[in-house]
């Protein structure tokens, strides 16, 4: 595998990240990022990304997961950050098919394989990675527990405006105007074009400077609203998983209160009915729990790593990993639950 650019700085990530670059077996050029930890027991943590998101934007995610001990390794799915982009407008976010980005799951696995990162492994979806995950999980991917946030089980959309979207984003694709932006959506970036006071993401001015910060440097990173065709391969994916089972493995679900772009519903429902599951409803919260305030994306590290410790081997199960945690983020996380409606 080939070096790829990596910006530390800017992504506020450890030093010792390396990136490269990896191909899907129909050819697209992927960019996955990796940072090995001196603790190779502790295994190796997967992140898939949500739409329009790229491996920078997990600089402070994966500092608190090298905290840890895990191995990180973070994916620029087809379309977004430094990879390939096929529609003729590079701003906009598309998908051929919603298939497509499982091939990119394939080639970060085969990436991982001939990385030999360190086993066991564990997955962290955001969004649209929580959607991709949930199938990868379902078909087999090699992953002893995952955790999901915001995730993308279906889409916030009103009634009438879902009705209409079915339809609209399935004749635009039809008649080969798939790449077109969906409607209300363009080709700017939405944290350069959206004020803090009505931004969906999160309710930390620090966190959303530093969106903005990345926007203006990484300039070629960025991609602006999804197109008719990612709509359609997106409601046709969340509607055909919708039936699928849930896997049993453990796994741990957070989803902001406050979220307005993916259907609390559909998230309640899936994990009800996950053998072992549990959800986690994060109140003053939005989309984004870990770009939220430090006490919020302290508590919920704390919990995926804590699920991920006991679903490794007994040697870690009986390591102390609460004096690890006070260790790593302070007593805070002791405190009163900040999240309501486990299930």
């Amino acid at each position: 595998m080939q070096t790829a650019p990596l910006f530390h700085e800017i992504a506020e990530a450890p030093e010792n990240g390396v990136a490269y670059w990896i191909h899907a077996d129909d050819g697209v050029q992927l960019r996955v990022g990796l940072w090995k930890s001196a603790n190779p027991e502790m295994g190796t943590v997967l992140v898939f990304p949500g739409r329009s998101e790229y491996i920078e934007k997990y600089g402070r995610t994966i500092a608190d997961l090298e905290k840890f001990g895990y191995t990180t390794l973070v994916i620029d799915w087809r379309g977004q950050g430094l990879a390939d982009r096929s529609a003729a407008d590079p701003m906009t976010g598309h998908v051929g098919r919603f298939s497509d980005y499982h091939k990119d799951v394939a080639a970060m696995i085969k990436a991982a394989e001939e990385l030999d990162l360190p086993k066991p492994w564990y997955l962290i979806g955001h969004s649209l990675g929580a959607c991709i995950g949930l199938r990868a999980v379902s078909n087999g991917l090699p992953v002893s527990a995952c955790a999901f946030t915001g995730p993308m089980w279906n889409i916030n959309l009103p009634a009438v405006k879902r009705a209409a979207a079915w339809p609209l984003s399935w004749a635009a694709q039809a008649v080969g105007k798939g790449h077109v932006y969906a409607p209300g959506t363009d080709g700017k970036s939405y944290v350069l074009s959206t004020a803090f006071e009505d931004n969906r993401l999160t309710n930390d001015p620090d966190m959303y400077q530093y969106f903005i910060r990345q926007a203006t440097t990484l300039t070629d990173h960025q991609i602006g609203g999804p197109s008719m065709g990612w709509l359609y391969q997106t409601l046709k994916e969340t509607n055909a998983l919708s039936i699928v089972p849930s896997p049993a493995i453990p796994c741990i679900t957070f989803c902001g209160a406050h979220d307005e772009v993916v259907d609390l519903q559909a998230i309640q429902d899936r994990m009800a009915h996950w053998p072992g599951g549990k959800l986690e409803l994060i109140v003053n919260a939005k989309h984004d729990v870990f770009s939220e305030a430090p006490h919020i994306r302290n508590s919920v590290m704390a919990d995926i790593c804590g699920l991920f410790a006991t679903a490794s081997c007994s040697g870690l199960r009986s390591s102390g990993l609460g004096r690890e945690i006070i260790g790593v983020f302070g007593s805070d996380y002791l405190r009163p639950k900040i999240a309501s409606g486990s299930q």
